[in-house]
């Protein structure tokens, strides 16, 4: 698996890998999904399905993209 974790850089990316263990997440509002990904995520690696270097790698990206929607939540554009 540590082959996918270079062409992982998206939130997209984590979608996918979840999606291989039959994770859909779709809650809809951005940033409940990315957190519930984190969570998920971090049940699939306590359950050995992935390995670390994949779970670091994704969840880096979980929170780039979290602290992204905080910003624009803090910043008034969230409608």
């Amino acid at each position: 698996m540590s082959e996918d974790v270079n062409k992982m850089e998206t939130l997209y990316d984590v979608q996918q890998l979840l999606k291989q263990f039959g994770i859909y997440v779709y809650v809809g509002k951005r940033i409940y999904d990315i957190e519930l990904m984190q969570i998920e995520l971090r049940n699939v690696y306590e359950g050995r399905l992935i390995d670390k270097e994949t779970y670091l790698q994704a969840w880096r990206i979980l929170k780039r993209e979290h602290h992204i929607e905080e910003s624009r939540q803090e910043g008034g554009t969230n409608g």
